[in-house]
């Protein structure tokens, strides 16, 4: 890997560790002002539906200009997102400006990748990005969680004077500083390298666009490759926000857990992710990513196995790590979070990978990582919104992960079916490798 992709990877970092930060405090701040508990789920529905509206242009944006430059924009305006959060902005409202940024940043990080790599590397980049992605998450809901505790927030408060200009609450403080997160990536940015790739110039005219990018959803979802790699990691993202929200409840009804000490067992499930995705990027090649489909079987498996687990069945007790006393209940609980995270990384990454090529093979790399963002996050308001009902609706969390579960089996094993009956048709595999089309 040469210097560029690590300038993109400090990058990732920054701009992850923010967004997962931001998401904490921003549930934190909902708290404060009172919202209902259907609100929080709705955080990252807000986040997301700038993904599917704005799908069609995003990727023309991101091959409009080298791809350094839109990273630089898009953190910038994340930014804002955070500042509207402060001085007034419902906190549904602002966040969907950071979703804005968010959406135009993801074509261009993903699509510099196929512009800097050749596409037997494209695994192992996933591996990298995903394993630094996860371990973002990891610290950013740690550094969330954190930054709202009391006694790092009041200083915070008071070293910046920010009761000066009405900001009080210990989740505005960590809001403040998540700003400067954001402010480091957008300067990071500014070192990536131009790729000198160059796209023909598309027009922004809506009817055109949406034009495009249908026809570029037509053609993925006809690939063979691409609709399988496609549906799958379509699943994966509108489960794992479901996941984001449904470890919180579950962690207070099982284990008896506030927000911040369930933020840290978020931050365990994204610890398994990245241990999948490294062994995903030293096992798997490219040629094979089609081999890691039943993993996605194990992890529904897993979260259903779970679904029931309280402290109650664990013995009494404990061990002591690092200064610090953890009862098996949450021992335990871990481990099988961390299981889940495993299975979920393992399948991903290679699948991640595989559609990142079948999309630069058949049409840019913006337009192609723009129809992965659609398709995901369409997934993701659909699974949230559905989530957000069944709260409103009062139905148990072990409930609730239990239908998670099963839906996650379910919809992999007819993923499995339809790639086994296009193997049957003739073997697509052959296609995994080739050159760009044009």
């Amino acid at each position: 890997m040469n210097r560029g992709f690590y300038t993109i990877m400090a990058a990732q970092f920054l701009s992850s560790l923010a967004d997962n930060a931001l998401l904490i405090a921003a549930i934190a701040l909902l708290t404060s002002l009172g919202a209902p508990d259907w609100q929080t789920p709705l955080l990252k529905l807000f986040f997301v539906v700038s993904y599917v509206l704005l799908a069609a242009w995003v990727g023309i944006f991101a091959d409009s200009m080298p791809k350094g430059r839109v990273m630089f924009l898009t953190n910038a305006l994340k930014a804002v997102g955070c500042l509207l959060m402060l001085f007034g902005g419902h906190p549904l409202l602002a966040y969907a400006i950071v979703g804005i940024g968010a959406a135009a940043y993801s074509p261009a990080k993903y699509g510099i990748l196929t512009e800097l790599l050749p596409a037997e590397k494209l695994v192992v980049a996933n591996g990298w990005i995903e394993g630094l992605t996860v371990g973002s998450i990891i610290l950013g809901v740690v550094l969330g969680g954190v930054l709202i505790r009391p006694e790092v927030a009041e200083p915070i408060l008071s070293i910046f004077h920010l009761n000066a200009i009405g900001l009080a609450s210990f989740a505005e403080g960590a809001i403040f500083a998540i700003t400067f997160v954001y402010i480091a990536a957008a300067l990071v940015n500014l070192a990536i390298p131009d790729t000198g790739a160059r796209y023909p110039k598309q027009k922004f005219d809506p009817y055109d666009s949406i034009k495009g990018f249908l026809r570029s959803c037509s053609l993925l979802w006809h690939d063979r490759l691409g609709q399988i790699s496609l549906s799958v990691t379509t699943l994966f993202w509108g489960a794992g926000a479901v996941l984001q929200f449904l470890v919180l409840k579950w962690c207070e009804h099982a284990l008896g857990m506030n927000l911040s000490e369930g933020a840290i067992m978020q931050a365990v499930v994204s610890l398994g992710i990245a241990v999948g995705a490294v062994l995903a990027a030293a096992r798997v090649p490219l040629k094979s990513s089609l081999k890691v489909l039943p993993m996605g079987i194990c992890m529904g498996v897993l979260v259903t196995f779970m679904a029931f687990f309280t402290r109650d069945w664990a013995p009494a007790g404990g061990l002591s790590l690092f200064g610090f006393s953890l009862s098996w209940a949450t021992l335990i609980a871990a481990a099988g979070m961390i299981a889940v995270g495993i299975c979920a990384g393992y399948f991903v990454v290679p699948m991640n990978a595989l559609l990142q090529h079948r999309g630069h093979v058949l049409m840019s790399a913006g337009r192609s990582i723009a129809v992965q963002n659609f398709n995901e996050n369409l997934s993701i308001l659909v699974m949230l919104g559905v989530y957000a009902l069944l709260i409103k609706a009062d139905l148990s969390v072990p409930m609730t992960m239990l239908l998670f579960g099963a839906f996650v089996m379910v919809s992999m094993a007819l993923v499995i079916v339809k790639h086994l009956r296009n193997q049957k048709e003739f073997d697509s595999t052959h296609l995994i490798g080739e050159e760009k089309r044009h």
